[in-house]
């Protein structure tokens, strides 16, 4: 993977206060979600720099080895019994060096928010739980965690009471939604601060679902 990601970016259009990183999912681009930013109407919206970075191009072993934007390798349908773990690991390096970016700027690591969907929420979840300073909160869209035996002994003090915002479609056939679950249970079980939703949906994003992601993003991001 190349150390530095390119990224497409929305830059804040007042004093920079706090940044949002969000990872697309499996075969998709930064501009997966540059669109969504409008419809959340957040009120410290000028204040915010949006990243969504490009995963690299490499061959996905479940896609007959087709090149394509991953996070990381996905070996076989079952997601959870056969992981690329290093692959995990690597993007999250990745990832903590957007946030080290952002931080050298002059924001705080609690104003800097990891939001992913699919593939992109499970590197969201395990860069965020592990990064050694806190940060404001974890979107987790359509995602799961392959690596909450890991987080057991890895886990970041700093972040085990940062908001997690966790979603799912109950009709979801990419990321079946037993397997979020079973995350989900694993680190409520861990007594992460997370909240579960789910919706009438596949594997996408719906308009209530995005409500609720502009409401939690809005009691992280607004005005003293």
């Amino acid at each position: 993977m190349p150390s530095e990601l390119t990224l497409v970016e929305i830059l804040p259009t007042a004093a920079h206060k706090y940044s949002v990183i969000w990872l697309h999912g499996l075969g998709a681009d930064g501009h997966d979600f540059e669109g969504i930013v409008p419809e959340l109407h957040l009120q410290s919206a000028a204040n915010i720099h949006f990243i969504f970075p490009n995963a690299p191009v490499q061959p996905v072993t479940i896609n007959n080895g087709m090149k394509m934007r991953s996070w990381y390798d996905i070996l076989e349908a079952s997601l959870e019994r056969k992981v690329d773990t290093a692959g995990i690991y690597k993007s999250a390096e990745a990832i903590n060096r957007l946030i080290r970016q952002e931080m050298d700027k002059g924001i705080p690591s609690e104003n800097i928010l990891l939001a992913g969907f699919s593939q992109g929420g499970v590197i969201a979840l395990h860069a965020g739980l592990r990064y050694p300073k806190k940060l404001a909160g974890i979107v987790a869209l359509s995602a799961y965690l392959p690596t909450t035996e890991q987080l057991k002994a890895e886990g970041s003090a700093a972040n085990y009471s940062t908001p997690i915002f966790m979603a799912h479609g109950i009709l979801d056939n990419v990321v079946a939604i037993e397997t979020a679950k079973a995350a989900f249970d694993a680190l409520d079980a861990l007594e992460y601060h997370i909240k579960w939703h789910d919706y009438l949906m596949e594997h996408s994003v719906c308009i209530e679902e995005i409500q609720h992601i502009s409401a939690f993003i809005n009691s992280l991001f607004h005005e003293v």
